[in-house]
């Protein structure tokens, strides 16, 4: 919390106050008013857009883009789904799975023998 400042305080701020304006008076005497800036109370400058390309430039920019599309689109033409037969899956013939598995039987067998 901050205290409201003396009467003395207050006194030798407008003291100093007084003599800034005095001063700013005698520099504005001396360069024309160059050197104090003047406070600004007009309204901000407009931002300039980046990279702006003019109405007409973008329309031909669209125009040529619409061209290149319908040019893609009027080459192409609708081809008719193919309709392939399902792929048959492989099978083996219970002989061929009964050697495979005597073979990996006898592997492990002697896997385990090893040991």
């Amino acid at each position: 919390m901050t205290t409201a400042p003396t009467l003395e305080q207050l006194t030798h701020a407008v003291k100093i106050a007084e003599s800034i304006a005095a001063l700013k008076a005698e520099l504005a005497a001396i360069f024309g008013n160059h050197s104090a800036p003047a406070v600004k109370t007009s309204a901000p400058a407009p931002v300039k857009k980046k990279g702006g390309m003019s109405a007409a430039g973008r329309a031909r920019v669209a125009a040529t883009q619409k061209a290149r599309w319908a040019k893609l689109k009027g080459m192409k033409t609708p081809k008719k789904a193919k309709v392939e037969a399902p792929v048959k899956k492989r099978t083996m013939s219970p002989e061929a799975r009964a050697k495979i598995a005597a073979a990996q039987k006898a592997r492990w067998a002697a896997a385990k023998a090893g040991k």
